[in-house]
C-alpha cells in the first residue's frame, strides 16, 4: 500500500504538471539535495513518466562550503537513480550584494534561468514548503513592506521571459517531505547553513516560530500560510482593478506619463497608492517606498501649490488637473 505522505507529494506534483501533460515539455527541477527538493525530484520523476513530460534536474553548487562539489554530485546521482536521466550540476560564483543569503539566492536563480533556457524548459519546479512560506511571511512582516511581502511566495508565477516558476509543495509541511524521503529510502543532505543562526531565516525557523507556537498555540505556520493565500487573492483582484482603471486615467506626456488628478482623488487610498506605485514601476522601473508614495499622493489630496517631488529615477509634478511623472533630468 502506498504511503499516504508519498501519495500526497505525488498528487501535489501531478496537479502542478497537469497543464503540461502530453505536451512533451521539458520541466526543470531545482535540486539542492535536501529533503524538500529530493522529494520533489522523486515525485516529479514518477509523475513526468505518466504525463509525457521530460524532467531535468539542476543542482546549483554555490561553492560556499567545504565539500559542496561532492554534495552536488551526490544529489545529481540521486536524481538519476529516481529516473531523471538529465541531472546536471552548475557551479556559480556568489557575490556579496544584499548580504550572503540574497547573493546566494540571486546566483542560484540566475543559474536556474540559464539552465532552463539552455534545455528549453518551460517551467522550473522549486521545493518550497508551507514552513518556508510561513517563514517568508514573518520576515516580510518584520520588514514592514506591506501586503506584497506578506503574501509570500507565489505557487505559480511567470517571469519576464515567460518561464513558469512553480512551487508544488507550498501546501505541505517540511515534515511531509522528510517522511516522503524516509518512506522512499532516500537519504537527504542536511545543509549546515540551515542551523546557522547568522541567517535571519534560521532564527525565524528555530527561535521565532517555536516561541509563537508555545505562546499562542499550535497552527501558527498554517495560519501564516492561509494569510499569504488570502492576501495573494486580494492582490490579484486589486491588480485587475488597477489595470482596468489605468486604461482610462493615464496618458503619455512629454518625457513621461500623466495621470488624471480627479480620477485619482475619486478612488480610495488603497487604489490611489497602488496606481501611483504601478505607474512609476512600469514607466521607470522603480519601486517606491510607502513614504514616497504618500508624498506623491499628497499632490492629489492635499495640494497647496507645492513643487515637484524628486523620486528615484523620476520626478512627480502636479500641473492643474494632471499628475505628471517625468524621467529625472528630462
Amino acid at each position: 500500500m502506498l504511503d499516504p505522505v508519498v501519495a500526497a507529494v505525488r498528487r501535489a506534483v501531478r496537479e502542478a504538471l497537469a497543464p503540461f501533460a502530453d505536451s512533451g515539455a521539458r520541466i526543470l527541477v531545482a535540486l539542492s539535495g535536501g529533503a524538500d527538493s529530493l522529494a520533489l525530484a522523486e515525485a516529479t520523476a514518477h509523475e513526468a513518466r505518466h504525463a509525457g513530460i521530460e524532467a531535468i534536474a539542476v543542482t546549483v553548487d554555490h561553492c560556499l562550503q567545504s565539500g559542496s562539489a561532492e554534495v552536488a554530485e551526490r544529489a545529481a546521482r540521486q536524481a538519476r537513480d529516481a529516473g531523471i536521466r538529465d541531472a546536471r550540476v552548475v557551479r556559480v560564483d556568489v557575490g556579496s550584494a544584499g548580504g550572503p543569503e540574497a547573493a546566494a539566492r540571486d546566483a542560484r536563480y540566475a543559474a536556474l534561468r540559464e539552465a532552463a533556457a539552455e534545455t528549453g524548459s518551460v517551467a522550473v519546479l522549486v521545493g518550497h514548503t508551507l514552513d518556508d512560506q510561513a517563514e517568508t511571511v514573518l520576515l516580510g512582516l518584520a520588514r514592514g513592506s506591506g501586503a506584497a511581502s506578506l503574501q509570500g511566495m507565489s505557487p505559480h508565477a511567470l517571469d519576464e521571459r515567460g518561464l513558469a516558476w512553480i512551487r508544488p509543495l507550498l501546501a505541505l509541511r517540511r515534515a511531509d517531505t522528510e517522511a516522503f524521503c524516509a518512506a522512499s529510502g532516500i537519504d537527504p543532505w542536511a545543509d549546515p547553513h540551515n542551523d546557522d543562526d547568522r541567517f535571519a531565516r534560521v532564527r525565524v525557523r528555530h527561535r521565532v516560530l517555536p516561541v509563537l507556537e508555545a505562546e499562542l498555540g499550535p497552527g501558527i505556520a498554517e495560519a501564516l500560510w492561509r494569510t499569504a493565500e488570502q492576501l495573494r487573492e486580494d492582490d490579484e483582484a486589486f491588480a485587475d482593478m488597477i489595470d482596468e482603471t489605468i486604461e482610462d486615467i493615464v496618458e503619455h506626456a512629454e518625457a513621461g506619463i500623466a495621470v488624471s488628478v480627479p480620477a485619482l482623488a475619486a478612488n480610495p487610498a488603497a487604489i490611489r497608492n497602488r496606481i501611483i506605485r504601478h505607474v512609476v514601476a512600469s514607466e521607470f522601473g522603480v519601486a517606491l517606498t510607502r513614504a514616497q508614495t504618500l508624498e506623491v499622493a499628497r499632490l492629489v489630496t492635499d495640494w497647496a501649490g507645492q513643487g515637484p517631488i524628486d523620486l528615484p529615477g523620476c520626478q512627480a509634478t502636479r500641473s492643474g488637473q494632471a499628475l505628471a511623472f517625468r524621467a529625472a533630468g528630462a
